[in-house]
């Protein structure tokens, strides 16, 4: 799958499909295996991973068998398609793979609708009893936007995918609003001046019920998942199992309770603020934006440790200047690029990075900036590697 066809999260370009007839033929060739199970369907610019595994994790307390379709994957393809925590078996995928091979490459499906296929054909078979859905990227000519969903979830909106989505906050959230459903109820995670109207406007096209996640009531809980930004996550997922309790999904207190504290367990969730190192302390995170990195940045900042250090590496389709302010400018930095074709490369980062008064070093790897770095750091200061999905995904 990954060498035959070109892969967005590698490369970095591929066109953008202006409709969904590949993915519903491929559907039709598969016995439409999404009408044979339930789902939850997310989109959003930030927190749809975390939302995701949070409501999985929750689910699969309350005794239900649950699937779980998300993107990227950070050490292994299968991670995208999981059931209750289990990656899917290699054997289905090789099995799924050589029985449509054929069609696969007669009708020049990309990665993505093959992947999507995949997940749906597998939680068909293993008879799941729900399955959350994540979408890749946008929502409305997303590949996944061909499931009627017992409930949407748009978590937030930010200028990310910004080739393919749109340049302005309300362009981006008008192809988010593509998953709204007719008469199926949608929780918006943040209330956002410029892109409530379009919400609410689809919402109201649609016949469908709305509500703003951080407009409710908020109850305390707590997660194994840290990081000051799993709150606005965790408030969206109790509003939404508030939504499917008065659908009659039995989801008791004590299964909210465990599941929020078990996602890493019941999920394999990783990769979210995650404590990678003691002495010194090392936190890895995959925030690769100006809206998440913001927060995790915030978090760090909190931490009150005086000497840090960055292991950092970017994609090269990001503005960096927007990103690059949000970063101490007393802090140590080590400059790589991850091991894919669209990295950034690690002497134009640095440079970036210099001209606003922040310096560092340059690394051929990942790894060499890592083992660098934590050669040379203290026991109480601090490393911190991200901006990049692909430079955590080499550490973790």
């Amino acid at each position: 799958m990954f060498e035959r066809l070109p892969v967005y999260q590698n490369s970095g370009s591929f066109k953008y499909k202006v409709d969904l007839d590949n993915i519903k033929n491929l559907s039709n060739h598969l016995g439409n295996p999404h009408h044979h199970f339930k789902t939850i369907h997310i989109a959003g610019t930030n927190g749809k991973g975390s939302t995701s595994h949070i409501l999985s994790s929750i689910l699969q307390e309350s005794g239900y068998k649950t699937g779980l379709y998300t993107s990227p994957h950070l050490k292994d393809f299968r991670e995208r398609v999981k059931i209750n925590g289990s990656n899917i078996p290699e054997a289905d995928v090789v099995e799924f793979v050589s029985s449509n091979k054929q069609y696969f490459e007669d009708n020049n499906l990309s990665f993505f609708e093959m992947t999507v296929g995949l997940a749906f054909d597998y939680f068909k078979n293993q008879k799941v009893d729900i399955a959350i859905i994540e979408v890749g990227m946008g929502g409305r000519l997303d590949s996944t936007n061909i499931i009627s969903p017992e409930l949407s979830i748009i978590t937030n909106i930010g200028l990310d995918h910004t080739k393919f989505l749109g340049t302005t906050l309300k362009e981006i959230a008008f192809e988010k609003a593509g998953i709204i459903k007719e008469n199926i109820p949608v929780i918006i995670g943040e209330t956002q001046l410029e892109t409530s109207e379009v919400f609410n406007d689809k919402a109201n096209e649609m016949g469908s019920e709305i509500l703003y996640a951080d407009r409710q009531k908020k109850i305390k809980y707590f997660s194994d998942l840290k990081g000051s930004y799993q709150d606005k996550n965790i408030q969206t997922v109790l509003c939404a199992i508030q939504e499917l309790q008065r659908s009659n999904w039995k989801i008791s207190k004590d299964s909210i309770e465990a599941g929020l504290l078990k996602v890493q367990l019941n999920t394999g969730f990783t990769g979210r603020w995650s404590i990678i190192g003691q002495a010194p302390l090392t936190i890895c995170d995959t925030a690769h934006n100006k809206e998440g990195l913001s927060i995790v940045l915030e978090d760090i900042k909190s931490l009150n440790i005086p000497i840090m250090h960055f292991v950092i590496g970017f994609v090269n389709d990001k503005d960096i200047d927007l990103l690059i302010d949000l970063f101490p400018k007393k802090a140590h930095y080590y400059f790589c690029k991850p091991s894919i074709q669209r990295g950034l490369d690690a002497n134009e980062l640095k440079n970036q990075f210099s001209r606003k008064n922040r310096y560092g070093t340059v690394f051929s790897s990942v790894k060499d900036a890592f083992d660098y770095c934590k050669s040379i750091a203290k026991k109480d200061e601090f490393i911190y590697i991200g901006g990049s999905t692909f430079v955590v995904a080499e550490i973790i």
